[in-house]
């Protein structure tokens, strides 16, 4: 993998771990074009990840300061509730990625065939949540942070957006858009830096060639800033989206990229 390699991948992944488009079947996508196996490069899979999650931090910085600052109070107040909500949405994913990820990517893979299917499953979902017009909720309650954790978990499947499968079913049942894209991007924190460690793991299982790969120490670089950048565009760029309601036109270009994935699986 080569420097401009890196660039285009590390915005790939910076780009759509927040826009509904699923960061997953985009890697996927330009993994194929490049001939470039991310199995083979754990080192520069982990990097982008975690300069994803350097990316949230800086968008939602105030956001984060307030949760730490409540917590310390040592009392149940509404920031206690928040972190409580986070960790009841991470325990789906939490058994998916520990028990059953590898199970998942045995018997369906990341195939086009697959990433073109789950990305007109994506495509139907925030189609679904513009046309639905719920009874709003002030508030994000337990009960909906588990089921929202449900459509994270589902996302282990390639092609299948994490921010547009939580996103969509956040407003399914209902709760404002004002707090569902701050909600769904600090709860796919734990489950990054989560998929980072797996990714190490399976480095050290596979020894340093798998871990490294064909990277120079450059394109390393280049494609943790290029992650780093896009990802601090598409977050703050998504929250406003998902305020303005405009998911439908991600809808739209998630069906024409499954079908001319399918297209391509097929050809």
């Amino acid at each position: 993998m080569d420097w401009l390699e890196a660039l285009i991948l590390g915005a790939l992944q910076g780009l759509t771990e927040y826009l509904p488009v699923s960061s997953s079947g985009h890697l996927a996508i330009g993994s194929y074009l490049f001939g470039v196996n991310p199995d083979d490069n754990l080192t520069f899979t982990v990097a982008v990840h975690v300069a994803t999650v350097l990316s949230t931090l800086v968008i939602l910085w105030k956001e984060i300061s307030w949760i730490f600052r409540g917590l310390f109070k040592g009392q149940l107040n509404d920031e206690t509730r928040y972190v409580l909500n986070i960790i009841v949405s991470m325990i789906p994913v939490g058994i998916v990625g520990v028990f059953f990820k590898d199970a998942v990517e045995e018997v369906f893979g990341s195939g086009l065939a697959i990433v073109g299917t789950m990305l007109l499953v994506t495509a139907l979902l925030l189609t679904f949540s513009y046309y639905a017009r719920p009874r709003q909720k002030e508030t994000i309650s337990m009960r909906d942070a588990f089921i929202i954790g449900l459509a994270q978990a589902a996302a282990v499947m390639p092609g299948l957006s994490r921010s547009g499968s939580t996103i969509a079913t956040g407003l399914l049942l209902g709760n404002k858009k004002e707090t569902l894209a701050q909600f769904s991007f600090l709860m796919v924190i734990p489950p990054i830096l989560g998929e980072a460690l797996l990714d190490v793991y399976k480095a050290v299982a596979h020894g340093s060639e798998a871990a490294v790969g064909n990277i120079s120490p450059l394109a390393l670089g280049v494609g943790f800033l290029s992650s780093f950048v896009f990802g601090c565009l598409a977050c703050k760029w998504m929250i406003d989206i998902v305020k303005k309601g405009k998911l439908v036109y991600f809808a739209i270009y998630c069906a024409i990229i499954g079908v001319i994935t399918l297209a391509c699986s097929f050809s």
